[in-house]
């Protein structure tokens, strides 16, 4: 744990006692410096939602998505002292599936002294700070969020997202659950041809001003405004994963590195022909 503090920058927290401002702190570096990712899929490697398997890879420079990064963030919060609960959660995209906890989405409450918060660093370009479990708005940055009750999942919660955010919204249900609950699902998302995961590659991180994001080869940069630029060469593309989400990929090989590129292209293609 504490190389994990040092991941992100904050190793004078390590013995520090519980805090509001300490679970803030830890969620932004967590956000800013542990990129949401799926490029395991695109590699042909498997995982697991074992957070010491998650906790590792983290460790050696990589990121993850919300069973990764939160099933991580979890154990490092416990460690720390603060009392994390797991939930099963469900995200909604824009025009897709009706609101309801499917399983897709493992999210987190910290009770502390002052009430609970909802902790989330496994929501792409959503979150930058957690959010106490209250009714209302939420402004962080340029994004304006809601929490309110579930309407689909009986004494739930559910997370709107701002208007120019990459999915709809998320439910989740309030009984704790262990991170086998999410097993199966991970199973679906790292293998089905329905997954989105594997139909294109993604990968984004959030900051005080915006989320950057990168799905296929378009970078994306969320903020007040919005600029889209199609990276097409391979250079450029792994230079951008280095240079704004901290991805090296130190332990990718050239001929992996090549595959990957021509996957990239391939599913850039057939997006672009509306195939």
């Amino acid at each position: 744990m504490d190389t994990y503090l040092r991941r992100l920058g904050l190793s004078h927290l390590a013995g520090a006692p519980p805090s509001a401002d300490g679970l803030r702190a830890l969620h932004r570096a967590h956000t800013e410096r542990v990129p949401y990712e799926c490029l395991d899929i695109w590699l042909g490697r498997a995982t697991t939602v074992d957070p010491v398997e998650s906790v590792g890879r983290i460790l050696r420079g990589r990121g993850g998505y919300c069973f990764h990064l939160n099933g991580a963030f979890a154990v490092l919060l416990e460690s720390l002292g603060y009392r994390v609960t797991r939930h099963v959660g469900g995200v909604q995209r824009r025009g897709g599936a009706a609101a309801g906890a499917s399983g897709d989405h493992l999210a987190l409450t910290v009770e502390l002294a002052g009430g609970r918060w909802l902790v989330d660093v496994g929501l792409g370009d959503a979150l930058y700070e957690p959010l106490p479990l209250t009714e209302g708005e939420h402004r962080q940055g340029p994004f304006t969020y809601g929490l309110r009750a579930s309407e689909a999942e009986r004494g739930g919660w559910r997370f709107d997202h701002d208007r120019r955010g990459g999915f709809a919204g998320m439910d989740f249900r309030t009984p704790a659950v262990p991170m086998e609950a999410f097993a199966a699902m991970h199973e679906h998302m790292w293998t089905s041809p329905d997954s989105g995961f594997v139909r294109t590659a993604t990968v984004q991180r959030r900051d005080a001003g915006g989320a950057d994001v990168l799905r296929g080869l378009t970078l994306t940069r969320v903020a007040e405004t919005i600029t889209r630029t199609v990276v097409d060469e391979p250079a450029d593309y792994f230079t951008a994963l280095g240079d704004l989400f901290g991805l090296t990929l130190g332990e990718v090989t050239g001929a992996e590195r090549a595959a990957l590129w021509r996957r990239l292209v391939t599913a850039h293609e057939r997006w672009s022909s509306g195939a």
